[in-house]
């Protein structure tokens, strides 16, 4: 069956429309890569290829990753995954990614650089191409439940994993906003610094951008061994966040939450600050990039007026 089965009258062009109508350009990489591949790669194989690909062969990659317990890992292929297999055109395995449908109609460019890059990698599967991945990008790797057996034998490449973890975050105070960012992203800004507990201080904590929901976000932070907290208490009514076209309203905005909502949370403010007594790296998010374009600012300041001048917010 043809991948474009109920189009086979259109033509080479017209299934080229077709795909760009309904694939996201990072889509049709993921969907052409498999299919390069043969149609079928384990699932830690996948990763490894897909990252390769996006970081060898493509200026601006289709796919961000984050270290994860197999090493390099993206969300939001797995997300992507999900929806192609709800449409039919990947099979629902869960530790093996297959084609359901033959792939045709990519860009001829595109189709060219994906079929060299798969010959090019041709037979570098499992352990050894996990090895080849460690060995080269060591810095996805730092987390991998599985570099002691791949690499038993390799003391200087453990050692280069090693000497590519970050720091230790020590007890304090961040923020961070998910405008313009892709999840992982996000989440490797929050590793590089340490950070120990997200606290969402959204009041609704709902978003249309992949992976910022509530749930999602939470189940990628906890993935990574941070933890997830919500304090709703903290947010800002949706309604009074309409119409703010200039710094001068978003400061109009924050000083009527400083004066009316903000002295109402002095609990959660002081949670907030009994978490970094603890020994905890804490990043308070919201959505908007600019901490002075959201009130998570405001309410970092209260958590340090409580900790005192050693404890000055910083902003990722």
């Amino acid at each position: 069956m043809s991948f474009f089965s109920g189009f086979s009258g259109l033509g080479v062009v017209g299934r080229m429309a077709y795909l760009e109508a309904v694939l996201f350009q990072r889509q049709k990489v993921l969907l052409g890569l498999l299919s390069a591949l043969g149609g079928e790669a384990t699932a830690i194989d996948f990763q490894k290829l897909l990252f390769l690909f996006c970081r060898e062969e493509e200026e601006e990659p289709s796919y961000e990753f984050v270290p994860h317990r197999y090493g390099c890992y993206s969300f939001t292929s797995v997300a992507d995954r999900r929806k192609l297999q709800e449409k039919g055109w990947l099979e629902a395995c869960e530790k093996t990614w297959r084609l359901a449908k033959p792939v045709s109609g990519l860009p001829h460019e595109l189709n060219l650089r994906l079929h060299r890059f798969a010959k090019r990698n041709t037979g570098l599967r499992g352990d050894d191409l996990v090895r080849d991945t460690y060995n080269r990008y060591p810095q996805t790797a730092w987390r991998s439940e599985i570099k002691e057996r791949v690499l038993g034998s390799q003391p200087d490449a453990l050692r280069a994993i090693d000497d590519r973890r970050p720091s230790p975050g020590v007890a304090g105070l961040g923020t961070i906003g998910y405008e313009g960012k892709s999840l992982e992203a996000y989440l490797n800004a929050l590793l590089n610094d340490g950070v120990t507990i997200l606290c969402d201080v959204r009041r609704n904590p709902l978003s249309r951008k992949y992976g910022f929901s509530k749930t999602s976000l939470r189940t990628a932070v906890e993935a990574l061994g941070l933890r997830y907290e919500h304090l709703p208490e903290l947010g800002i009514a949706s309604g009074e966040r309409q119409e703010l076209k200039t710094q001068a309203d978003y400061d109009a905005l924050f000083d009527r939450y400083e004066a009316r909502e903000l002295p109402k949370q002095g609990n959660a403010v002081s949670e907030i600050a009994g978490w970094i007594r603890q020994g905890e790296r804490v990043a308070l998010t919201c959505y908007e990039l600019h901490p002075q374009q959201c009130h998570r600012h405001c309410v970092a300041e209260a958590v340090e007026r409580e900790l005192g001048p050693a404890f000055s917010a910083r902003h990722l």
